[in-house]
């Protein structure tokens, strides 16, 4: 997939973030090419937690001109890394928004393992005029085990109140054995509220 990513920009002549994106087809062993983004996408945290590569500042230097070649071989991984969105929304009403006051709005301390990515503060509103998310929590770890150890604990010590959010729905997923064994399909959310 990453020579098919990379043949695919460098066809493109395109200079930037953005993610190319594909659908894997476990029964036959094959990719299939689904669309390239060019943009930063909501989930470069995670990128940047496994890679330790800044996406948004080489995007920045990339816009003025600037952008040093960062060759694919000297971008390395490390470790895995979960990210979780936490909105203004209801689970158990099909998502539906839940607009309302932030009254409560705490988080765990952030580390080298934790990053919270965040536009609002405690006091402040969600309206139902604009995407509900409060934050995005990125955890990291040495495996996907350890990342979701992490995540559970970072989603467990915040606090909202309110309005309701899908914390407990994000908890619920992360504790499901399907999910933990990757034994996921486009349906499984449909599954998992039934």
């Amino acid at each position: 997939m990453r020579t098919a990513a990379l043949k695919l920009v460098r066809h493109q002549s395109y200079l930037g973030a953005g993610t190319v994106e594909f659908i894997y087809d476990c029964d036959r062993d094959d990719f299939y090419f689904l669309e390239m983004n060019t943009r930063i996408q909501v989930e470069h945290a995670v990128t940047e937690m496994v890679t330790g590569v800044d996406l948004v500042q080489y995007q920045i230097e990339a816009a003025a001109g600037e952008f040093v070649s960062v060759k694919q071989d000297d971008v390395s991984l490390t470790g895995h890394a979960l990210e979780c969105r936490i909105y203004a929304e209801r689970p158990e009403k099909k998502f539906m928004p839940s607009p309302g006051t932030l009254a409560t709005l705490e988080f765990p301390e952030q580390s080298e393992v934790l990053r919270i990515d965040t536009g609002v503060v405690q006091g402040d509103t969600i309206t139902p005029y604009y995407d509900p998310m409060i934050a995005k929590i990125i955890t990291s770890g040495i495996d996907r085990d350890a990342a979701i150890a992490r995540m559970r604990k970072a989603l467990s010590e915040t606090r909202i109140d309110g309005l309701g959010n899908n914390i407990a729905f994000l908890l619920e997923v992360l504790s499901d054995p399907d999910f933990q064994n990757m034994d996921i399909t486009t349906n499984y959310i449909d599954k998992l509220q039934k």
